[in-house]
């Protein structure tokens, strides 16, 4: 069962809550449905998105399919893969992020050419 319904360019895609950052995910499940034209960063999109949520649980080093709210930059990123900040070959962040989902299968991102639209929305249960 997923809670999330996620497109990347052409790619659809699943996701599940954390419970690790129970503000803001409130935030952003007020928000959905939400879209941007993503930058790329190694293995990370991330775009545009002004939620009032302020750090919470905040780390630089993340899961493989993990969807994170930057604050500072007002940015949601998904990581897949290692970033130009990333030791050791785990996703990381280049500032601490706010996890708040996960993405089940990572594999369709792997032959992502450069940035693409992303949408996130409610899965209709």
């Amino acid at each position: 069962m997923s809670d999330l319904s996620v497109t990347v360019g052409e790619r659809d895609l699943e996701a599940v809550w954390t419970d690790d950052a129970p503000d803001t995910r409130a935030a952003l499940e007020d928000a959905l449905p939400v879209a941007g034209d993503a930058v790329r960063w190694g293995d990370e999109l991330y775009f545009d998105l002004a939620l009032d949520a302020p750090p919470e649980n905040a780390r630089e080093v993340v899961p493989e399919g993990a969807i994170a709210y930057w604050p500072a930059g007002e940015k949601l990123c998904l990581f897949w893969g290692e970033t130009p900040a990333s030791e050791d070959g785990e996703p990381r962040a280049a500032a601490p992020v706010t996890v708040v989902a996960l993405v089940t299968e990572t594999d369709p991102l792997a032959d992502l050419e450069g940035g693409a639209r992303i949408r996130l929305e409610r899965t209709d249960e």
